[in-house]
């Protein structure tokens, strides 16, 4: 007999597809996870940078109460901290946790380190994150309604109040990848300086 037959042939396509769509599968699958993980990564440092800009609003204050000078330094710089109108975390139509729980504000480094309130208060009305390029070539994380490249990233930050003297900040990074959602949140506690 020469040649295949058509079972033959048929049996041998069979074979030869089932032995190329498992290194495919897995290929497509690693290349999945890295981009989530890339994802993941890039979340992480976006909201530690959330808290870290909150914390260093808490510190320009200080630095600023020290510099005026007076009896309650540390009470004077708290009290800035959480009332300053371009900072305002303590305002219910801003960062405040405790009067509504979806209270959440963004915060543009950018622009003066300031806090805005999302449209309605609602994480989810608060604008991606767009990836900019500064005058020095660095490529920067904004909350900007244009320019820039825009980013799956939305940063919210909200503010609990623990004590007279202490608030927890959580800072959250929530993204979309092939329609699954995905979040990460860090907190921290500031509490005025001593």
């Amino acid at each position: 007999m020469k040649g295949f037959t058509l079972i033959e042939s048929m049996v041998a396509i069979t074979i030869l597809t089932l032995a190329m769509t498992g290194p495919l599968f897995t290929a497509s699958r690693a290349i999945i996870a890295a981009e989530t993980s890339r994802d993941q990564l890039t979340a992480a440092y976006l909201a530690q940078e959330g808290i870290e800009y909150v914390r260093a609003m808490r510190d320009n204050e200080y630095l600023l109460a020290y510099h005026t000078g007076g009896q309650n330094i540390s009470g004077d710089a708290w009290s800035a901290f959480l009332n300053n109108p371009s900072t305002d975390l303590s305002s219910v139509n801003n960062c405040n946790a405790t009067v509504n729980a979806l209270q959440a504000c963004t915060l543009d480094p950018v622009s003066g380190v300031s806090t805005q309130s999302c449209s309605t208060g609602v994480e989810g009305s608060c604008m991606p994150l767009r990836l900019i390029k500064d005058d020095s070539g660095r490529s920067l994380y904004r909350q900007q309604s244009s320019g820039g490249t825009p980013t799956p990233f939305t940063r919210t930050i909200q503010v609990l109040e623990i004590t007279a003297s202490e608030t927890k900040v959580l800072s959250k990074v929530s993204w979309n990848y092939h329609g699954t959602p995905y979040s990460i949140t860090v907190s921290d506690h500031l509490t005025a300086w001593q």
